[in-house]
């Protein structure tokens, strides 16, 4: 658990409070955009540094955020915080023929989160950013991997991911290590979302789009 041997960072809980502070009756924070530095820092871990007050409000802001935006999966550093945690959440689609193995993935608080790949394989599929608003590209990741954070209770936690929950899971520590998914994109297929939603339909990968662009799948 956090609680016993944390000591809270007096400065650092009431820069959080005013924080939240501006997200207004409604706790909708604005999301940090590219180029802004707190997206390109090694986030510190935590060990406790806010109170569990402020900690609940703070998870209870974000998550909001993170529906309003709407978005799967918000990083700390995506409202300015460098702060080693993150809020996830996504639920199964109606299409059932959806290539990208998208999962029920209940709502989590991951908190010094970390992932390894189980297996070799990999698969490339069109990725979004809240912080890169508007923009599509192909990013290749693990299709499974294993999990490790812990919850706002300071517990620990393990699991193995597979398809599009690894893929959010994935995304959301590379944010706090300072990455963004479009540091390792298939750059050539870079594209608004309204032109790939007007252009390529609904394939998260449309082969025809990838013969277009000359990239390798």
């Amino acid at each position: 658990m956090f609680g016993k041997n944390a000591k809270v960072d007096i400065e650092l809980n009431r820069a959080v409070e005013q924080l939240i502070k501006t997200g207004g009756k409604e706790r909708i924070l604005p999301i940090v955009q590219a180029g802004e530095p707190v997206l390109r820092q090694e986030t510190a871990p935590y060990a406790g540094q806010l109170s569990r007050k402020t900690l609940d409000k703070l998870i209870d802001t974000m998550h909001t955020t993170m529906l309003e935006a709407p978005g799967v999966g918000l990083a700390a550093t995506q409202i300015g915080l460098g702060l080693a945690l993150a809020v996830v959440e996504d639920h199964v689609r109606d299409d059932e023929d959806d290539p990208r193995e998208i999962a029920e993935f209940p709502f989590h608080v991951i908190i010094n989160p970390s992932y390894e790949p189980a297996g070799e394989e990999t698969r490339s599929f069109y990725e979004g950013c809240l912080s890169f608003d508007g923009y599509q590209a192909v990013r290749k990741r693990w299709l499974d991997i294993t999990a490790r954070w812990q919850d706002e209770d300071g517990k620990q936690h393990e699991e193995h991911l597979h398809g599009w929950p690894a893929r959010i899971f994935q995304h959301e520590t590379d944010h706090l290590s300072g990455e963004l998914y479009i540091d390792k994109a298939e750059i050539r297929s870079l594209a608004t979302t309204e032109n790939l939603e007007d252009l390529w339909a609904e394939d998260p990968v449309p082969t025809e789009a990838a013969e277009e662009l000359g990239f390798d799948l």
